[in-house]
């Protein structure tokens, strides 16, 4: 077999992974389309570690003529004349900006160096104007215009979206609205602009001011500018999963399976082809394994707060349908979960349909939702971040072992305080705490399962055990096993030679914990 490759984890520079001979998934063809494409200005949205980094890094080696580094790809057959642009890249991503003069701090250190590299003798103090005298003196230097890059835009934006952080949130917005300010004033100067960040803020002026910015996020052309997509799997990273697959003793099929399973599903146009997440492969490869690797973005606790506030009905939130526009930007005053789920990429794009103009949105993978549910967890129950692995083990077992007692016992736990901010005038969260808890289980776990005569809230399968549990709010768990009994709900298994359970749950939104539940195993014969 080949030698197995290199894997670049967090490696964001075009030029280190090229003399590195690591593998890299071949881009370029996307830098041909915005060369010639007439466009000046660039905007492309994603979700964090989607290579965003790396391919703003490519289009510097680029401009900056190192023809070396691109022998053999795409872009080197394209007529071009390689010569040097004057480069200026911009990156907002190394910082918190947690307190107001972080992003003066980062600036003034960046535009210290460019002022030393392009002989500026400094003329102004403020930032907006020292930006502006660099831009010109690189295109006077080099005679070209100048390529400017700015890695996530919108990074002291992100990380200051809570109600909390109004005040520096629009400190941030103004100070980097005077920076951006120089894309337009400076036009001749200026080669091409290229922007990343997760979200586009409407309100930033750099989207109103360059009425000929080239929002290329949901381009079907652009679609797989990051990430990888099925044939890129396959044309690059076949050697990983032959040893992926010897590693799981399995077939490469099956292997390949678990990778599109696990990180595949991502869609980011109306036609655009899944993409596979490229921080986990690049991490399941290189670790021989299938795990959990893409973690939580900085919105995650905005994101719970935003759920739990508009008191949503969570298994049809995470499988609905939004007109386009509903994905744009983002509200500081009122934030659109939907928006953030889907820009942070816990939702994707699962199909478009023309008539109506409707996105259907979806979680992507397994992935995804292990990690979406575990972040809402702490805004559904008691159940603290950190501790809901034990929780679900804990069930796992009792379920698998058969212990309907101590499946109660955890489940009372899980249950127990859920957070009096949450609005419990009806069974809506109560309904999304077991809804998390079902996804979580990972057996043979179903919500919402219709019967001839009506639909169990929840059944749970094994191989020698079968649960058919009934939830209530407000009510009584005997009302809960009276409609196991009406319904007939254990008809189907008369002939399975499983052992039944069925039990009854009520939750008291009183006592805000679960009451007298009642369990009953029901023999063949009675079923």
């Amino acid at each position: 077999m080949t030698k197995e490759p290199y894997y670049p984890i967090g490696e964001q520079d075009f030029k280190s992974l090229r003399e590195m001979g690591s593998i890299y998934v071949d881009k370029t063809r996307f830098i041909e389309k915005l060369i010639f494409s007439g466009s000046k200005y660039y905007f492309l949205a994603r979700p964090r570690r989607f290579g965003k980094s790396l391919f703003l890094s490519t289009i510097r080696y680029f401009f900056q003529a190192e023809r070396s580094l691109f022998k053999g790809l795409a872009i080197d057959s394209t007529k071009w004349d390689w010569q040097k642009h004057p480069v200026l890249r911009l990156d907002l991503n190394m910082e918190r900006y947690a307190e107001p003069g972080r992003l003066d701090m980062v600036l003034d250190n960046q535009f210290n160096i460019w002022e030393k590299e392009y002989d500026v003798i400094p003329k102004a103090e403020d930032l907006p104007s020292r930006f502006k005298n660099i831009i010109a003196a690189a295109h006077a230097k080099f005679g070209r215009q100048v390529v400017i890059l700015v890695d996530e835009y919108d990074k002291p934006l992100v990380g200051n979206l809570d109600k909390d952080k109004e005040e520096l949130f629009e400190h941030y917005r103004a100070k980097l609205a005077s920076i951006y300010s120089n894309f337009k004033s400076s036009a001749e100067h200026i080669r091409i602009v290229f922007l990343t960040g997760v979200s586009r803020f409407s309100k930033l002026s750099v989207f109103s001011d360059l009425n000929n910015l080239n929002d290329i996020t949901f381009d079907d052309e652009y679609a797989d500018i990051c990430g990888i997509t099925e044939k890129e799997l396959i044309e690059y990273f076949s050697v990983g999963i032959h040893t992926l697959a010897e590693r799981r003793n399995t077939s490469f099929d099956e292997a390949r399976h678990l990778l599109k399973k696990n990180y595949d599903g991502y869609r980011f146009a109306k036609n655009g082809s899944e993409i596979y997440n490229p921080w986990s492969i690049l991490c399941a490869l290189s670790k021989k394994d299938i795990a959990n690797y893409w973690v939580q973005t900085g919105m995650a606790t905005l994101l719970g707060e935003a759920l739990k506030c508009v008191n949503v009905d969570l298994e049809d939130f995470l499988n609905t349908e939004c007109l386009p526009e509903e994905l744009v930007g983002l509200d500081l005053k009122d934030p659109n979960p939907l928006a953030l789920l889907y820009q942070t990429g816990y939702l994707t794009i699962k199909d478009f349909d023309f008539d109506s103009n409707l996105f259907t949105l979806g979680v992507p993978n397994n992935e995804v939702k292990e990690g979406l549910f575990k972040m809402l967890i702490p805004y559904y129950t008691s159940i603290r971040q950190g501790f809901e692995n034990a929780v679900v083990t804990k069930l796992t077992a009792s379920i698998l072992k058969g212990k309907p007692n101590e499946l109660i016992q955890t489940l009372e736990t899980y249950f127990a305080g859920i957070p009096y901010q949450l609005h419990m005038d009806n069974e809506n969260n109560f309904q999304n705490a077991f809804y998390i808890l079902v996804t979580l289980i990972g057996i043979k776990a179903h919500a919402e399962v219709a019967t001839s005569d009506g639909r169990i809230d929840l059944l749970i399968t094994t191989p020698k055990f079968i649960y058919i549990i009934e939830l209530k709010y407000d009510r009584t768990a005997r009302e809960a096993m009276a409609q196991i009994d009406e319904k007939k709900y254990t008809r189907p298994y008369r002939d399975d030679p499983r052992t039944l359970f069925k039990i009854g749950v009520n939750f008291s939104s009183e006592t805000r914990c679960i009451e007298k539940p009642e369990i009953e195993e029901v023999p063949p014969h009675l079923r």
